[in-house]
């Protein structure tokens, strides 16, 4: 299958804004461990949280999706397995990072696998701190990356660990610590790349019931014996899906509005909103609505996106409809996720007539005179979704295997299709 997208004018949108991803996962794990049943209200039913689901449920967590809400009955911080037990992480890093040091919490051993991009995404910097914290973590292929075997069991104490390849480093073995046999600190000697993410983490452990203390990003005490508890909790609306709709009126012209966000979220990807501000566009945020307007020129800006990784592409799109040069910087790990996103965007804006360089951390997008191309994601729904958007504003864009996208938005082409934008 293929999606053609054509140029169009200035245009006059709505949509609501998909759940969380992020959020999603983490309250999925969280409401597992707990004691007693949790409600998980507005989740995100995608291709990735589904793996995060299908692997909980192999850890022996019994899991119901109902029309409007998860219905988790949790663990009580051990997890039921029957045996050793295998879980496909798919193409899903969040699922297999996160579900690693959860592992260490299962009756029996748990060996962690996934798609063949899994495999060459590292987590050297995890299984170390988790060895420091008592766990049993091999390597079944190659060492420091997927499959990884997990046993043993989480004693605690303190360790560092290196989150700069990923904060999901951190975050795994912050949602596991609670049920450590002793209190887990955790210091971090270099700033951890997509850092507020962490945020986000910390955000759901605390309404879980954790005990958290934390000294900005470079350290972390989590208590242990207090446990999560079963609760109601609604998933909040995702910025980094919104970015591709709001982009669309950087792009096109005109205004978009998102229902269904979090005003006083904590996601690094709202950051997003102030690039585009200082590109030139109007944003006005009223209740849970964000509305992006865009009747001038864009300008061509500097900023540091290291705190909003998921928007670096759908800010490199629109940078390349600007009237000046934009430099993205805090981008290396990039590299790292479900493609080389930098590779991949740098090769494809200049395929599309851009100026393009690329530094160890940075992005420069040179604007000019663009056409479309046939865009191959390589499996990656950031990739499909930015130059999507960007086809809006250029045309003859061709968009290969546009099904990626169900790992963070299923509904992306349908919504773009209900506003007659495709």
């Amino acid at each position: 299958m293929i999606v053609r997208v054509s140029r169009i004018g200035p245009v006059d949108a709505t949509f609501p804004a998909p759940p969380s991803k992020s959020y999603t996962h983490r309250a999925l794990i969280a409401g597992a461990l707990a004691g007693g049943e949790s409600r998980i209200a507005g989740p995100l039913r995608a291709a990735d949280t589904e793996l995060t689901v299908r692997g909980l449920e192999s850890l022996g967590v019994a899991i119901g999706w109902l029309p409007e809400e998860i219905a988790v009955a949790g663990c009580g911080g051990t997890f039921p397995t029957p045996g050793e037990v295998t879980i496909d992480c798919g193409n899903s890093g969040t699922t297999l990072r996160l579900l690693t040091s959860a592992a260490l919490l299962a009756r029996h051993p748990v060996v962690l696998t996934g798609s063949t991009r899994m495999l060459e995404r590292p987590v050297g910097p995890l299984a170390g701190a988790l060895r420091a914290l008592g766990g049993d973590v091999a390597f079944t292929g190659r060492a420091g990356f997927p499959p990884i075997r997990v046993s043993g069991r989480l004693r605690g104490g303190r360790t560092q660990i290196d989150g700069s390849i990923s904060s999901q480093f951190v975050s795994s073995i912050l949602m596991a610590a609670p049920y450590a046999d002793e209190d887990v600190e955790l210091t971090l000697p270099a700033t951890p790349a997509s850092r507020s993410y962490l945020d986000v983490t910390a955000d759901v452990m605390l309404r879980f019931g954790a005990r958290l203390e934390r000294r900005g990003y470079d350290w972390f005490r989590v208590e242990s014996g207090v446990p999560y508890r079963g609760r109601g909790y609604r998933v909040e609306g995702d910025y980094s899906s919104a970015s591709y709709l709001f982009a669309v009126a950087a792009v096109c012209g005109g205004r978009v509005t998102v229902t269904g966000l979090n005003p006083e979220s904590v996601q690094g990807d709202r950051r997003f909103l102030d690039a585009l501000e200082a590109m030139g566009c109007r944003v006005t945020a009223r209740g849970d609505a964000v509305m992006v307007e865009r009747t001038g020129d864009l300008r061509g800006i500097e900023i540091d996106m290291s705190s909003s990784p998921d928007t670096v592409q759908t800010l490199a799109a629109v940078a390349a409809t600007a009237g000046s040069p934009t430099t993205i910087a805090g981008i290396a790990h990039l590299q790292y996720k479900e493609s080389d996103r930098v590779g991949v965007t740098s090769d494809t804006l200049r395929r599309m007539g851009a100026g393009v360089e690329v530094t160890e951390d940075s992005l420069t997008i040179t604007p000019a005179p663009l056409h479309g191309v046939a865009v191959d994601p390589h499996d990656d729904h950031r990739t499909a979704m930015a130059f999507a958007v960007l086809g809006l504003a250029v045309g003859g864009m061709a968009i290969l295997e546009p099904g990626c996208v169900e790992k963070s938005f299923p509904g992306f082409w349908e919504a773009l299709y209900r506003e007659g934008l495709l």
